[in-house]
């Protein structure tokens, strides 16, 4: 799993935004935000393609490869390579080197073998939007990690009719384990075209939606 740090509880997380009692833990879906560590790099879960050549001919067909939940790959000839938390360059380096044993001058070239909703485990990460939303659960982070609150739940499926788009919930722990909260006001984005309040979100990130009062 990628590494996290430890933030607050979600009974405290709620109370900090403001919600007293009158939101009981379960709405929130036991989520609370996370400090995500490993982000574009290779951890458990991740899915790898790699290709070696040596001398500028392929040393064998480009395949793909699962971490562990150890955080290895096995790969021919130089069998279980230790990954986690490597870069795409820093694991193709490490490869390379391995495989001057077996091959002269060889390359690896090593990429995120990712496809959006396919089920797969993002290497970008995810935020977890929860709430009054179409479909509650993680979205993806793009490669770009460009995803803002308004782009989340359009992919979440869009907010209910029963939901507050006026307050939006976004919390977001830091590398130090402390949670910030940021109301999002979907309403007033949309109407007066401030796309500058549409915020940028990172993975590990709570996108919560409450119910209208009304």
């Amino acid at each position: 799993m990628a590494g996290f740090a430890g933030c607050e509880t979600v009974s405290d997380l709620w109370r900090n935004i403001g919600g007293g009692s009158q939101e009981p833990d379960a709405e929130l879906g036991g989520a609370i935000a996370e400090y995500v560590s490993e982000v574009s790099k290779a951890r458990p879960g991740i899915l790898l393609g790699i290709s070696v050549t040596a001398a500028g001919s392929p040393a064998f067909d480009s395949r793909t490869y699962l971490v562990d939940s150890m955080g290895n790959i096995l790969m021919p000839l130089v069998g279980q390579v230790q990954c986690r938390g490597l870069s795409l360059i820093e694991l193709s380096n490490k490869l390379t080197d391995l495989y001057k044993e077996y091959y002269q001058e060889p390359q690896v070239t090593a990429v995120f073998a990712y496809e959006p909703n396919k089920g797969m485990l993002s290497p970008y990460g995810d935020v977890k939007v929860l709430g009054e939303v179409q479909r509650p659960g993680p979205v993806d982070m793009p490669s770009t990690q460009d995803l803002t609150v308004m782009r989340a739940l359009q992919l979440a499926g869009g907010t209910t009719p029963y939901a507050d788009n006026r307050r939006v919930q976004v919390s977001h722990c830091d590398k130090n384990g402390k949670i910030s909260k940021t109301k999002v006001d979907l309403v007033k984005i949309g109407r007066d075209g401030l796309a500058h309040k549409d915020i940028k979100l990172s993975a590990g990130d709570v996108v919560w939606v409450p119910m209208s009062p009304y």
